[in-house]
């Protein structure tokens, strides 16, 4: 039966050599890294490379790496970490954007509960902040701006260089939510002026379950999590050594990524949707301002979820939205901040490409949805 995954935004397969890499720290190099026998000291070794491989990565040094649970972990640090300890000094007023992921978005909204002022930035309809409005959102009283680089359900990518710059001449911390964008596209601490990034293995061919924030040197945030004094005393609890040795490998791994071929199928499949298919509509932004391999197309008078069903019948795998909002009967904050009505946001599909993606799948993709687009449409006007 044809299984075409097109849901990487969601989670990505692990690469075989990840898997390889991984296995040894199951049952053979099995110490913990906190012990100074050598069983402890060969974990600890492993671990200290993948730091350094990530950190690498992102033009920063490995001490600033921090190891996590994932990117839900790092973001609720980043927020909470931050507030708590500028708290102190009489600061409490946070920027994030209204396209963040439920994780920022449901952080601010607690951490509102507990004394932070929030603002929320809007964006327009590519999803793209406004600096000048960024600037007069700033008081004296902000001591972070969070904005992600790549949105995770359009695909846009927003220029944190030039907000960098801004947060740099206002002595701001500067946090980017990097889980979708870690590796495919630019992203250097230093020239960006950031302050905190937070990273994720699972989408970029790693083990779920495993994580990263970097935190710049000199910068002071609380732990978020306490106990044997991890981590530099930053993140306790017996680390994950495999997941984090498999988060190394994948980000080795991803410097061998055509990312350019991903691309060319990822335009090819808007082209030919658009094409195809009349009343439908690309939300976010396009070329190299939108991730590699993300496509979101409105279809109107489609019901979200029966496409995704009907694709799914025919062995292709989509999403509606954020793979974190499935459970739950809300819509998308992201389609609704770039101006969808409530109709037009469930009758939206997300495909995600990953390396594995080839131009079969999506000839096989654009021959099946048509007729599926078509067949649900008439349906819909029998009604």
């Amino acid at each position: 039966m044809t299984s075409i995954y097109l849901d990487n935004a969601a989670t990505t397969k692990v690469d075989p050599e990840v898997s390889k890499a991984m296995r040894p720290y199951f049952d053979e190099f099995y110490g913990n890294a906190s012990s100074v026998h050598v069983k402890g000291q060969e974990s600890k070794r492993a671990l200290e490379n993948a730091r350094k491989i990530i950190a690498d990565e992102v033009n920063a040094k490995p001490e600033e790496i921090y190891f996590t649970s994932g990117g839900t972990e790092s973001n609720n640090w980043a927020l909470k970490g931050s507030f708590f300890k500028n708290l102190k000094e009489g600061k409490n007023h946070i920027i994030v954007t209204k396209i963040e992921h439920d994780c920022i978005i449901n952080t601010a909204k607690w951490l509102e509960k507990n004394g932070a002022k929030v603002t929320y930035l809007n964006v327009d309809k590519e999803g793209f902040i406004n600096i000048k409005e960024l600037k007069k959102a700033i008081t004296p009283k902000t001591f972070l701006v969070s904005i992600m680089q790549g949105n995770n359900e359009i695909g846009t990518i927003q220029n944190l260089q030039e907000i960098g710059k801004i947060t740099k001449e206002k002595n701001i911390l500067f946090h980017t939510d990097a889980a979708q964008s870690f590796t495919k596209v630019f992203l250097d601490t230093k020239k960006m002026n950031l302050d905190m990034v937070t990273l994720n293995a699972h989408k970029i061919y790693g083990p779920k379950g495993v994580g990263a924030l970097f935190i710049r040197e000199g910068v002071k945030i609380e732990p978020l999590v306490h106990g044997g004094g991890q981590e530099r005393n930053m993140r306790s609890g017996t680390e994950n050594i495999a997941g984090i040795v498999g988060f190394g490998k994948a980000v080795e791994i991803s410097k061998k990524i055509n990312y350019e071929k991903i691309s060319k199928l990822r335009d090819e499949l808007i082209d030919g949707i658009l094409k195809k298919i009349p009343e439908t509509k690309l939300n976010g932004s396009d070329g190299a301002n939108r991730l590699v391999n993300n496509v979101n197309i409105t279809f109107k008078n489609c019901e979200g979820e029966a496409l995704g069903a009907y694709l799914e019948n025919k062995g292709i795998y989509v999403s509606t939205g954020s793979a974190c909002m499935s459970n739950t009967d809300a819509q998308s904050h992201v389609l609704k901040a770039i101006g969808l009505t409530p109709k037009d946001q469930d009758s939206t599909i997300r495909f995600t490409l990953s390396k594995d993606t080839t131009k079969k799948d999506i000839k096989y993709v654009l021959k099946v949805l048509p007729e599926i687009v078509d067949k649900m449409r008439r349906v819909e006007r029998l009604k």
